[in-house]
């Protein structure tokens, strides 16, 4: 994550943990069908993440700082 998105695992934990965080599963832009977003706010960062999850492992595979369409769904709680 950091090479790429320049994203610490223990942000990306926050914001795993966020107890208003959004789950989306499947990640709408999945191919395989077999991961997770979680849209969360990382307190140390200071900003929503997405944080990508694969399911059969439960380990985070990638996260970034929330897109527009990501922090509105954060906002509406997760509706579209």
């Amino acid at each position: 994550m950091w090479d790429n998105h320049r994203v610490l695992g223990k942000e990306a934990n926050e914001a795993l943990a966020d107890p208003d965080r959004v789950v989306i599963t499947p990640d709408y832009n999945s191919r395989s069908g077999e991961t997770s977003r979680t849209i969360g706010f990382s307190p140390s960062r200071g900003e929503l993440l997405s944080v990508i999850v694969h399911d059969a492992t439960g380990y985070g595979v990638n996260g970034w700082p929330s897109n527009a369409k990501d922090r509105r769904l954060y906002r509406e709680g997760g509706t579209s």
